[in-house]
């Protein structure tokens, strides 16, 4: 279980720079873009890195191995720390826009770390190594909104330039971890059948379930949270510290469950914690679209939004690892990758529109026709289990 750890320790590192641009990508995009429609634009490009990303990070990662993949990106987003620092000094908004793509780069191996995690255990282990890993982001999610807020003075002739400066730190440790994790024994082991084609494999129902399970997790999650520092600083007027510990709120009710969702999909399967998962991000937009916009209010949706992506989209990873045998995982996860993230990337761009045109209310109830959807196809696979291939 060590290198489950270290991923979980690197999770904590990469992703504490990731919040810290969410919190604060919205905000200055909101002082720096030449129209208010784009102030979302920053952190749909980082989104939009990521998926962008996907594809050519599993190329890499099955010529390379992850090791060498892992830390290399790493890298590249300290270089995007930097190039953030230096343009949120000089006020260029297409070169934060620029930065905020390779940051959403190293995501997209960010994401890997949990498929990595299950290669480290047995199989019945899978959705606790998943959750040991998400773990990870509890530190993060107190850490990156900590670090953007109290280090945003440190270059005193621009606000907020010295917490991506800050940010590089946090990336060149996560690589000098990312050296020491060696490769999983049970990627090397043989396999006695031939991988199946990438579409046969997607065209299992529990794959497809799987898929759009994770998919909705991140697209209603990332669709609302992308527009609540606009709503809550822009158009209601919240200090940048209320809507810091929204954020945190958010961020910590995301991560805080997976000390128990690796054992409760475990014991209940995935099937029911999809659909727990589903009725509690339909309960965010409840309490976001009819209760206020006080700070609490906004407190109490972003939290519950949080547990239910938890759930969600842990459930959803663990049913995908049963559809494919370990010489598929690869082209299997990229696909899924490319597609949840892809959709979370539109989505977030969206958000900065939707939030200026429709407003906060009916931006949360746009999203319960893809939660709909969920519990739909869930429900149609019906006792049907997922079985690992081989």
């Amino acid at each position: 279980m060590r290198p489950v750890w270290m991923l979980s320790a690197t999770q904590a590192l990469c992703m504490s720079g990731s919040f810290l641009f969410v919190l604060l990508g919205g905000i200055i995009g909101s002082q720096l873009a030449p129209t208010p429609a784009l102030a979302t634009l920053p952190v749909s490009l980082l989104i939009a890195g990521l998926a962008a990303s996907v594809v050519p990070a599993g190329a890499l990662i099955q010529r390379f191995g992850r090791r060498v993949v892992f830390a290399g990106c790493a890298l590249q987003a300290a270089v995007g720390c930097v190039l953030a620092g230096f343009a949120v000094a000089t006020g260029r908004f297409w070169l934060f826009c620029a930065a905020a793509f390779l940051l959403g780069g190293n995501n997209a191996v960010v994401m890997q770390y949990r498929f990595a995690a299950t290669e480290y255990v047995e199989p019945a282990r899978a959705s606790r190594a998943i959750a040991i890993v998400m773990t990870g982001a509890l530190v993060a999610a107190w850490l990156g909104p900590e670090l953007a807020v109290r280090t945003a003075n440190l270059v005193p002739a621009a606000h907020y330039a010295g917490s991506f400066y800050a940010g590089t730190g946090l990336y060149l440790l996560a690589a000098i971890l990312l050296t020491q994790i060696d490769e999983a024994a049970r990627t090397h082991a043989p396999e006695v059948a031939p991988p199946r084609r990438l579409a046969e494999i997607a065209a299992q129902p529990v794959y497809r379930v799987a898929v759009l399970a994770a998919l909705a997790s991140y697209t209603v999650m990332s669709f609302i949270m992308t527009a609540t520092p606009i709503s809550m600083h822009v158009v209601d007027g919240h200090d940048e510290v209320a809507t810091a510990r929204v954020i945190q709120v958010h961020l910590l009710a995301m991560y805080l469950p997976s000390l128990g969702s690796g054992w409760i999909i475990a014991k209940f399967g995935e099937r029911p914690v999809i659909v727990a998962g589903t009725l509690l991000m339909a309960a965010c937009v409840a309490i976001a679209a009819y209760s206020g916009h006080s700070a609490l209010h906004y407190g109490w949706a972003l939290g519950v939004l949080g547990l239910g992506w938890n759930l969600l989209f842990i459930a959803a990873t663990t049913m995908l690892t049963k559809t494919y045998r370990m010489h598929e995982r690869i082209q299997a996860q990229t696909l899924n990758d490319f597609l949840v993230f892809g959709a979370q990337a539109a989505a977030s761009l969206l958000a900065g529109l939707a939030v200026t045109t429709i407003g906060w209310e009916q931006l949360n109830l746009a999203t319960l026709p893809l939660l709909a959807a969920v519990l739909v196809a869930t429900a149609a696979i019906g006792r049907r289990q997922a079985v690992a291939p081989g």
